[in-house]
């Protein structure tokens, strides 16, 4: 006798209750895998992109904000901050390392970042063709952004104003694509990276209607200096946090071009002797002493905010935490609903087929087999709605991160098992080893004689 054959018969002798129970019960299962994958991958992506960052130095405002829009690239910048304060905190003694950034324009949707060479070495990223940028208006793109735009070496575009799609074109200077990363699998992968100048000169242009920027001289490498001392005595911070060393204000004897000039040793700057702004400094601690220390001096002491991406996203992920308990929550009850409903469906049906029982008695079943036939059918039922339920997670997850090319989810990979995934398994055949207890034990206290007589 062929129990797992005759189990799968009388389960599709009733496909709409059969039906049901498998979608309810494949229902709160895809939500408890959505929720595994994104936990998951989610926290790994954000630890991920902010590795390597102990700080981030923006405008006053919203602090997770700032992080959002410098370290993740998903949210509004807060605004700008002078270059002469950011350039007075990177040599403060408690900075091992400043990556200033350039934020504000985009292309098709993804982020045209104006920073140094320092951000590729940050994350590690080397190129699958092409070079780093070494003039203004030349950028080295993501990975994503070069698949999905299908831009390559020595195509040029036009950059939009804002961070977002559909707004105006700063058409007065084409990009030059000189390089595209390897897939990295981190931010970086859907970003547009060139120098900070590129973004000054693009929004100079905008402001003046003219097609070139203008060209700054090499007397700016002789003038930063002077520059620098008369910015520091600006900028309210404790004179003993920082070291007044020539090595800051050397080498800026490099070749360069008249419309770009090399980033001054150290500090990772370009040279200019006009005011400019930066949006943000990511910071690296040269000692544990600088986490105490550091951000209270410049939320204090200055007119800038500083942020801890680790804080900041423990914050996030405690305030998303209520939310996801109540996904949770309805997964559950869904799960509950669908077992109670495989409990009622195999109790009706044990009602109709005590008879069928019996003859199988008749024929030479034992109560054991009888007993397996039951559990067959729940475990079936279940089995069935953990597969269908695992893989509605991933397609679900899939859509969800094919609708958001440019934020967090893009990154997010739909079709990558967890081994967590087994316990979705372990978990559903157990409700239906549950649910199909009591129908189980009265199939097997099956009289031959009172059904056979019966009928």
């Amino acid at each position: 006798m062929n129990l797992f054959k005759l189990s799968w018969k009388y389960l599709t002798f009733r496909p709409l209750s059969t039906g049901l129970n498998v979608l309810l019960l494949a229902l709160g299962l895809a939500i408890i895998t959505v929720l595994l994958l994104i936990q998951d991958q989610f926290e790994k992506k954000m630890t991920q992109d902010a590795a390597g960052i102990d700080l981030v130095v923006g405008a006053k405002g919203s602090p997770l904000q700032l992080i959002l829009s410098s370290v993740y690239h998903v949210d509004f910048p807060v605004g700008n901050i002078p270059m002469n304060e950011a350039v007075r905190l990177s040599r403060s003694r408690l900075v091992k390392q400043t990556i200033p950034m350039a934020l504000g324009d985009n292309y098709q949707g993804y982020r045209i970042v104006g920073t140094n060479h320092d951000y590729l070495s940050l994350y590690e990223v080397g190129f699958s063709s092409g070079k780093a940028w070494e003039e203004p208006f030349e950028v080295v793109l993501g990975a994503m952004v070069a698949e999905k735009s299908g831009l390559k070496l020595g195509d040029t575009f036009t950059g939009s104003h804002g961070i977002s799609v559909g707004s105006h074109d700063h058409d007065h200077h084409d990009f030059r694509v000189v390089g595209v990363l390897e897939p990295k699998g981190n931010v970086v992968d859907r970003l547009v990276l060139t120098s900070i100048e590129s973004v000054w000169y693009t929004h100079d242009e905008e402001e003046s209607g003219e097609e070139e920027p203008t060209s700054e001289t090499s007397e700016d490498q002789d003038t930063l200096a002077h520059d620098h001392e008369h910015q520091n005595e600006e900028v309210d911070l404790e004179e003993d946090d920082y070291e007044n060393t020539e090595e800051d204000h050397e080498n800026h004897d490099h070749d360069h071009d008249a419309k770009f000039h090399h980033p001054v040793a150290k500090s990772g700057f370009p040279a200019t002797d006009q005011d400019r702004e930066v949006t943000t400094l990511l910071v690296q601690y040269r000692s544990p002493m600088a986490a105490v220390q550091l951000p209270r001096m410049i939320n204090s002491n200055t007119n800038m905010q500083a942020a801890s991406p680790s804080f900041e996203m423990s914050r996030l992920f405690e305030l998303l935490g209520v939310g996801v308990q109540v996904l949770e929550g309805l997964a559950f009850v869904l799960i509950a609903i669908s077992g109670l409903g495989i409990f009622i469906a195999l109790y009706n049906s044990l009602k109709e087929r005590r008879y069928d029982l019996a003859v199988l008695r008749a024929i030479g079943a034992s109560k054991f087999q009888l007993l397996i036939l039951i559990f067959l059918e729940g475990i079936s039922l279940t089995f069935l709605g953990a597969l269908l339920g695992i893989l509605l997670g991933h397609g679900f997850l899939s859509i969800l991160a094919a609708q958001n090319e440019q934020g967090i989810a893009a990154g997010l990979q739909a079709w990558t098992f967890l081994s967590a995934e087994l316990w979705i398994v372990i978990y559903a055949l157990t409700v239906g080893v549950l649910a199909s207890a009591i129908p189980a034990w009265s199939a097997y206290q099956t009289s031959i004689a009172n059904q056979l007589t019966r009928k």
